[in-house]
């Protein structure tokens, strides 16, 4: 398999693993659920930006989830 395939299949994996782990969320605040929804998204984003490095998608996924914590917040 050429190493993009391979990255695809990893980020499609990924991605339908936090579907469903979101979806099992279901005695999360709002503001939880926020929080795991930006990280998710902040890590894939993270990946797809700096190809596929782990610093980019820890980093993507602590950016992602401190903004989801943020969002909707009553300050």
């Amino acid at each position: 398999m050429k190493l993009v395939t391979m990255q695809r299949y990893a980020l499609s994996t990924i991605a339908t693993a936090m579907l469903f782990g979101v979806g099992g969320c279901s005695g999360m605040s709002k503001q939880d659920k926020n929080t795991a929804i930006g990280a998710g998204v902040g890590a894939v984003g993270g990946a797809v930006l700096t190809g596929g490095s782990t610093a980019g998608t820890v980093g993507g996924a602590a950016v992602g989830g401190i903004i989801g914590h943020e969002v909707d917040t009553d300050e």
